[in-house]
């Protein structure tokens, strides 16, 4: 398995695994056990999560799985994210932002307790926050990374002005930007984060590489247009379409992570057999402009 190192002491597999749908794949603790070593005997080591996902339950149930095979701890690096809660108000839930330093040092070690480590190996905060004081923020994720509770730290969603913000107060000290990137999403090269973060060899991780699913739905224009395409090129190179897909997102020169977010580790050797598929320059762009939202000028 291709490697990607994002910082001195951290070095990712080139495709992660994704957990944000753990707590619907009705796995066992036995059988989260399982899904994890076939996926570090595919080479892909590292594991994604956050605390909002299934409002920590996702967290709970890894932490489960390292707690019955410590081994796989040891050979995994393990990446979760705060900043997105939920509260009652008059009898609805309310979604909001909270990227202060009390909070985000609590829920560091909350998820450090639901995990069942001793260390978080890639610190992400979530979203975007609109009351976001880099500052403080920063101040958190450094005091986290000096207590060795994190490795390394890294934002998601972040559009280049609040990573540049969120940079300049840790010192240079991020390691990533997980962002949404698919053939039907074009947001972050749009807004010059993916062009901010091959100029500084900054490597994203690359989440909903698949559009969520979106990207096979014969009901949306760009995805008809774009999977069109794909299955052209796919066709080409005599393999899934799907594998065409992972193989675009990697072919950049930023060096993108994706994230596979599938329960099933067939679709996960999909994504690993793109690392052998050698894309022609011009097909990366097929695919860039199949959808018809971007053009060339």
């Amino acid at each position: 398995m291709k490697k990607i190192q994002l910082s001195d002491p951290l070095t990712f597999s080139a495709i992660a695994q994704g957990y944000w749908r753990l707590d619907g794949w009705d796995f066992t603790t036995s059988d989260l056990v399982s899904h994890m070593r076939a996926c570090i005997d595919l080479g892909v080591t590292t594991f994604d999560t956050a605390e909002v996902y299934g409002d920590t339950i996702c967290e709970i149930l890894m932490g489960e799985a390292f707690r019955q095979d410590p081994s796989i701890r040891k050979q995994v690096q393990l990446v979760t994210k705060t900043g997105i809660f939920k509260q009652m108000v008059n009898g609805k839930t309310f979604g909001y932002y909270d990227t202060t330093y009390n909070r985000v040092v609590r829920s560091c070690k909350e998820s450090l307790q639901r995990l069942g480590t001793d260390h978080i190996d890639l610190y992400l905060i979530h979203r975007e926050d609109p009351c976001f004081d880099p500052w403080e923020t920063g101040r958190a994720l450094l005091d986290l990374k000096k207590e060795g509770l994190v490795l390394e730290i890294g934002v998601s969603n972040f559009d280049p002005f609040k990573f540049e913000a969120l940079n300049q107060a840790v010192n240079g000290e991020l390691v990533t930007n997980q962002i949404e990137w698919n053939p039907i999403q074009f947001e972050h090269f749009n807004s010059g984060m993916i062009d901010y973060l091959t100029a500084r060899k900054i490597h994203p991780m690359a989440w909903s590489p698949l559009a969520g699913g979106r990207i096979f739905s014969k009901d949306d224009e760009r995805a008809v247009n774009a999977m069109a395409k794909i299955t052209e090129i796919a066709k080409r190179h005599d393999v899934e379409p799907v594998t065409v897909i992972y193989a675009w997102i990697m072919y950049h020169p930023v060096g993108a992570v994706p994230v596979v977010g599938s329960s099933r580790i067939d679709r996960l050797a999909l994504a690993v057999d793109a690392l052998e598929v050698h894309l022609e320059h011009y097909e990366w762009y097929e695919i860039y402009v199949a959808s018809r939202q971007q053009v060339l000028r």
